[in-house]
């Protein structure tokens, strides 16, 4: 099979390493790629809300899977361009995408479908805005309606920030037009974890639990980014809230979804909040996790091409998803000024030093290749990702990993995993 994987972070280059061991694939794309997914992919230089330049690319190379990485051309209709020339993609139309493009449609879904999820108002206009947060006590979350490359929720503290988020959101527009519309929530305190299932229209394939680490800083302070690490299996997704996921909040979505005319094809993703054992949804998303991604494939003990194809094709069927027993942890090394400005461009050493360290893969994100070397070309730049017996083991061999690597400003935390870690020894 020839196929196309869509995006450039560490989540593609994932998919890209473990796609290129399928005895299935002939040929491997990876559009825009980076320095790692070039390795094992030809890089095409087309960008991702590229739309018709993916659709032609893929009819003239007869492309026979597509697999989406990031949600921006999910939400243009990149799905339904190359629909209607009747090739196959991993990832939803542009209108059951509308679950992650729209935190207001997201909401109103749930609340008709009655998943649970937090109390929440949407709104328009700014003033109204300001007296909803005037009449209630803070803590609270603080979302702009549309995509906003992850940065687009802010969870406040006062009543003042969360007045600030609202101004800069709807006035400022710091978010473009994804801030013409916010949606106000009160906040959950507990602990989140990632859900996600493969879905084909109406079979659900759940694949393994993992947490994700939000906040910039160790101890979850600081701004909300893409994610600073993750690590699968979550302990906290026990079997009965596994069983408890799946019949509150997964199988609604996907019948409520074909309900709608719109049935959902590719991986659906619950951001939860476990609240005293029970889950609520913070936030779908429509693509798979970064970097939840990067534990749960190097966790993974099959082929992944089926399970996708098998989603895109409507044929998931009796497939599973079969895992080692090992822990997986990938921890985010960033760029200072992440999730701000940052600057690109700096040279990065201890490549060859990390690889050579067992069951340790450094997955590539924000990284170009100029003049021979490795640089810096993105906030996120790598993801160090290993595998072993146990959680510890795996984190302590990520963090000699992330030791030899090295560029002026780099920045991570140095926390990943330390839910988990609580549980396991408690």
């Amino acid at each position: 099979m020839k196929v196309l994987v869509v995006g450039s972070g560490g989540r593609e280059h994932a998919l890209v390493w473990k796609l290129a061991q399928s005895p299935h694939v002939q040929q491997l794309y990876c559009a825009p790629g980076n320095a790692g997914t070039g390795q094992q992919a030809e890089n095409i230089p087309l960008a991702v809300d590229d739309i018709a330049g993916l659709q032609r690319f893929a009819v003239a190379e007869g492309i026979d899977l597509t697999v989406v990485g990031p949600e921006l051309p999910l939400a243009l209709g990149l799905t339904d361009a190359l629909a209607a020339h009747h090739l196959h993609v991993f990832g939803p139309t542009q209108a059951a995408a509308q679950l992650e493009a729209s935190k207001s449609f997201a909401k109103r879904f749930m609340w008709a479908e009655g998943i649970p999820t937090s109390e929440a108002a949407i709104f328009d206009d700014l003033a109204p805005a300001q007296a909803y947060i005037r009449a209630h006590e803070a803590p609270l979350v603080v979302k702009a309606d549309g995509l906003a490359a992850g940065k687009g929720v802010t969870v406040c503290q006062t009543q003042a920030e969360a007045l600030q988020a609202v101004y800069e959101a709807m006035h400022l527009r710091i978010f473009g037009e994804a801030g013409c519309r916010v949606v106000l929530e009160e906040f959950l305190e507990g602990e989140e974890a990632s859900f996600q299932v493969l879905v084909d229209g109406e079979t659900i394939l759940p694949l393994a639990p993992a947490q994700d680490h939000k906040r910039l800083y160790d101890g979850d302070r600081g701004p909300n980014t893409g994610g600073m690490g993750a690590y699968s299996p979550a302990p906290v997704i026990t079997a009965a809230l596994h069983q408890r996921i799946m019949t509150e909040i997964m199988t609604p979505t996907v019948r409520g979804m074909a309900a709608r005319g719109t049935p959902y094809r590719g991986l659906l993703y619950a951001g939860l909040m476990i609240v005293d054992g029970r889950p609520y949804v913070i936030e779908f998303n429509v693509r798979f996790g970064d970097p939840e991604t990067q534990p749960l494939l190097v966790r993974l003990h099959n082929d992944l091409l089926p399970l996708l194809v098998g989603a895109a094709r409507g044929t998931l069927g009796n497939l599973q998803a079969e895992y080692r027993d090992d822990a997986a942890v990938c921890v985010v090394m960033a760029t200072e000024g992440y999730p701000a400005s940052y600057a690109t461009g700096a040279s990065i050493t201890g490549l060859e030093e990390a690889a050579h360290l067992e069951d340790t893969w450094v997955f590539h994100a924000g990284t170009a290749a100029r003049a021979g070397q490795l640089v810096t070309n993105g906030g996120r730049v790598l993801g160090v990702t290993t595998r072993a017996a146990t959680l510890g083991t795996a984190i302590a061999r990520a963090y000699e990993a992330a030791a030899s690597l090295r560029w002026p400003g780099v920045h991570y935390r140095r926390d990943i995993g330390y839910r988990a870690l609580q549980r396991v020894s408690a």
